[in-house]
């Protein structure tokens, strides 16, 4: 055997041993096949997303008025229902504003009444006034002018010494008193002329008394709302959270004492925009929360939001300035259970959600829950 020449081993193969495996390799690639096309099948007509999250109403509750916390009414996650009283303020000073702004209120209408009464009295002087004015300067008038006539007839008497001087002294005395008279009774007119400006006058404060007796009016019932504010009720149902508040607590307006959360509660899933083209309003929806991964909840799409997440982030991105990257945007889309879940399912706020969505069927058409 030269150096150049090596021994070779024939290994021997079992007859029919690679076509078993070609059929087993066919056969798996088959089954993967099959498999692929039924997850395809079955998803063809479902958009989904793990961007989803529970959503709820969440009111926080805070004081309309400062004072001092006198009773607490609820404890952290109780239920309560719209109108519960949920604690009390101290009412002592309200109730005092309160009786102070009724006995201002009651000034206030007495004067205004006086004023009235004042206003008619004025009204019925001024129009006897003038009437009794004009009277009496015509009877003014009427007695000068008959003085004057016997003046002039003692003065023609007293030429032909018919009478004597002093009867003429006196007959034209009497003419120029009477004639005094009568400037006095013109004076009198013009004043009793001047009545419809007085009444005017007493107008004017009668609508500034009236103008007092709507501000305490308005002044008390500023009160009486102060007075039921130191009871702070619930504005809605739901379950209290986030108390932090006790009895002689001094709080202030705005001040957030604590949160009651609704017993509605919806899914906002962050969709991409790609693949809102199939989803509409009214569209069924099986949700998965991963609290209880063996339950699926039945609800409906509801509506979308009028723009993306990232437009009403606190720093909006701004594309017509630096170098643009194109991002795939998600625009929130609100789901609504078509049922209240029950009390063993309680789904709270922040909890993850997986929804999927039939968009392979007619959407039905609903109302919005909220």
């Amino acid at each position: 055997m030269s150096a150049q020449e090596k021994p070779t081993m024939e290994i021997p193969v079992e007859k029919g041993g690679g076509r078993g495996r070609r059929l087993a390799l066919g056969g798996i690639a088959v089954l993967a096949a099959a498999a692929g096309l039924g997850v395809w099948w079955q998803g063809r007509n479902v958009e989904t997303t793990d961007d989803a999250f529970i959503q709820a109403d969440i009111v926080a509750i805070g004081p309309k008025i400062p004072g001092t916390v006198v009773a607490v009414h609820v404890a952290d996650n109780q239920a309560v229902r719209a109108g519960d009283v949920l604690l009390e303020l101290d009412p002592a000073d309200y109730q005092a504003r309160l009786d102070q702004a009724q006995a201002n209120l009651d000034a206030a209408q007495a004067a205004l009444d006086a004023a009235r009464a004042d206003l008619a009295l004025t009204r019925e002087r001024a129009a006897a006034g003038v009437a009794q004015a004009e009277a009496a300067l015509r009877s003014a008038q009427a007695e000068a002018a008959r003085a004057g006539a016997d003046a002039v007839r003692y003065a023609a008497l007293y030429r032909k010494d018919e009478i004597s001087r002093q009867l003429l002294d006196q007959a034209e005395a009497s003419a120029r008193s009477l004639e005094a008279r009568v400037d006095e009774a013109q004076s009198r007119l013009r004043d009793a002329q001047t009545a419809p400006r007085q009444v005017a006058l007493k107008e004017t404060v009668v609508a500034s008394r009236a103008a007092e007796v709507a501000q305490a009016r308005a002044a008390l019932e500023q009160a009486r709302l102060n007075l039921s504010y130191t009871r702070i009720v619930a504005p809605r149902d739901g379950k209290v959270t986030k108390k932090n508040v006790q009895a002689g607590t001094q709080v202030q307006v705005g001040a957030a004492l604590l949160a009651i959360v609704g017993d509605r509660p919806w899914v906002v899933a962050n969709f991409k925009e790609t693949q809102l083209g199939r989803i509409k309003p009214g569209q069924p929806v099986g949700i998965r929360v991963d609290a209880y991964p063996g339950v699926v909840f039945a609800g409906h799409v509801d509506s979308f939001q009028s723009g993306t997440g990232s437009v009403f982030s606190l720093l909006p991105p701004e594309n017509a300035t630096g170098n643009f990257v194109k991002v795939v945007q998600r625009v929130p889309v609100k789901l609504v259970f078509d049922a209240p879940p029950d009390d063993a399912h309680r789904l709270v706020p922040g909890m993850s959600a997986v929804p999927r969505v039939d968009v392979g069927g007619a959407p039905q058409a609903v109302a919005s829950a909220r």
